[in-house]
């Protein structure tokens, strides 16, 4: 599949470029230009504000086999496609079209669930004497306006779609400009289904003006947005002005406790290929390794061994285990974080360098003895670096995972059942995972705690999420 033209997408017209601003969509791993994405201006965010209060009004009625329908043809649409879709990302997003393929994947399993959903919004009837009657019912917040990042160019757009359009709500989405093309083939998966043109709708421009302008409008209801914190507060105060509903999916810094009673070799084999998936940029991804002094050095060399022989190269080539980073703004943050963290004693342990002079390339990274003061222990990476320390003691372990104000995903290796029990109570997270990387699934709520966000996506939790509940009392 060729790379698509760029478009908005707005009760259901194709916006193509014309008088407008534009951004240069490029292929970061051989910096080809792929197209130009028009950005919009207030008229046209207007014009998908009022097609969003229409298509609001007639959605919120549509029965359950109407919304199943659609979600379901869409699943079937992007599978059948499944190929095409995963190559138009790994050319604007740089990942390995295995990944790609994974998500598209995902977003299939993710709309098939939401699905299912659409049949269990239930309400409950209270007991009352006779003659009353008190029931709790659930409806559709409205409007809603869901921002989603490059990372995942597939499934962020179909959580942001997927769980509204479940709920009966409508939604505007403005997606990442470096990774448009794939939102706009998940939307028109969609609209192909069944969705009424004024129910979804896709729009991209300069950030703070879409943003500004959209939640400015008393006509969205809600606020779904996925990136980092500081975005994500800056958001949340311009969602206060109106007590906009928000969903917040946020920044992480994954801890990685690492016990001694736990297989190194099977630690190792699981935890390398989960940390270096997507070039490190993901949100949920290990990055603080906790290791118990033991088993420190053991796993520190297989860790490194293991980084060091990665195959880095363009996501498209068959034999690449990791691809490009996004942009070069990432390139930038990892050459700023690893020389602090080595001006400050650290040790490069593998890696540590850009790779070449075209596209965004950077070496899988391990590096040891990272004092706590340096930057990159306390702010969030998102790129190809393992940070090992070593600890003493299972208290020191779970005060430096709990130490920052982060709190996505961790992970706990042990083989200790009662240890296994106490630090899932212990280690302050949204989601845990024990003895394994996964840590999501279509029917699993994906959300944090702390400065990593509020409220869910996926699972039940997804679609209440855009659901009011209203009580209703009868005499």
């Amino acid at each position: 599949m060729a790379y698509p033209e760029l478009c908005m997408i707005i009760d259901g017209e194709r916006i193509p470029v014309g008088h407008r601003r534009t951004h240069t969509v490029i292929n970061p791993a051989t910096l080809e230009r792929l197209g130009e994405l028009p950005l919009a201006d207030a008229a046209d965010l207007d014009r998908a504000l009022d097609a969003a209060a229409r298509g609001f009004a007639t959605w919120r009625k549509s029965t359950p086999e109407q919304r199943a329908a659609v979600l379901l043809g869409a699943a079937s649409i992007m599978a059948a496609r499944a190929e095409d879709i995963a190559r138009v990302a790994t050319a604007e997003q740089g990942k390995t079209l295995a990944e790609a393929r994974t998500e598209v994947a995902m977003n299939v399993n993710l709309f098939r669930f939401y699905a299912g959903e659409c049949h269990r919004l239930y309400g409950r009837s209270l007991v009352r004497p006779a003659g009353s009657r008190s029931i709790v019912t659930k409806e559709p917040i409205g409007p809603v306006v869901a921002f989603s990042p490059w990372n995942f160019p597939i499934n962020n757009p179909g959580r942001k779609l997927g769980a509204p359009i479940a709920a009966g709500c409508s939604v505007i989405l403005k997606s990442a400009e470096e990774a448009p093309a794939s939102a706009i083939l998940v939307l028109e998966s969609l609209l192909e289904a069944g969705l009424p043109k004024d129910v979804a709708q896709a729009v991209f421009g300069i950030p703070d003006e879409v943003s500004r302008h959209l939640l400015a409008s008393p006509i969205v209801r809600k606020l779904s947005f996925t990136g980092s914190t500081q975005v994500g507060k800056h958001l949340l105060k311009l969602a206060a002005d109106d007590f906009k509903r928000t969903t917040m999916e946020l920044g992480g810094h994954g801890p990685v406790l690492v016990f001694k009673d736990a297989k190194v070799e099977k630690v190792l084999d699981t935890v390398v290929a989960h940390k270096f998936r997507n070039a490190g940029q993901v949100c949920v991804a290990p990055t603080r390794f906790i290791i118990e002094d033991a088993i420190y050095d053991e796993f520190v060399d297989g860790f490194a061994g293991r980084a060091a022989a990665l195959k880095v190269g363009n996501g498209a080539d068959s034999d690449s285990q990791m691809g490009p980073m996004a942009n070069a703004r990432r390139l930038d943050a990892m050459d700023q974080l690893i020389g602090d963290a080595k001006a400050r004693g650290a040790q490069v342990r593998a890696g540590g360098e850009r790779i070449g002079n075209r596209g965004f390339f950077f070496q899988p990274t391990v590096i040891t003895d990272v004092p706590l003061d340096a930057d990159i222990m306390n702010t969030e990476p998102f790129g190809p670096v393992a940070i090992c320390n070593a600890y003493g003691s299972e208290d020191e372990m779970v005060a430096e995972a709990n130490r920052l104000p982060y709190g996505l995903a961790a992970y706990l290796w042990t083989d200790d059942a009662n240890r296994q029990r106490r630090l899932s109570r212990e280690i302050e997270t949204g989601m845990l995972g024990i003895n394994t990387s996964k840590i999501g699934g279509a029917d699993a709520p994906f959300g944090g705690v702390k400065w990593s966000g509020h409220g869910h996506e996926d699972g039940l939790e997804g679609v209440d999420a855009c659901l009011v509940t209203k009580a209703i009392h009868e005499e």
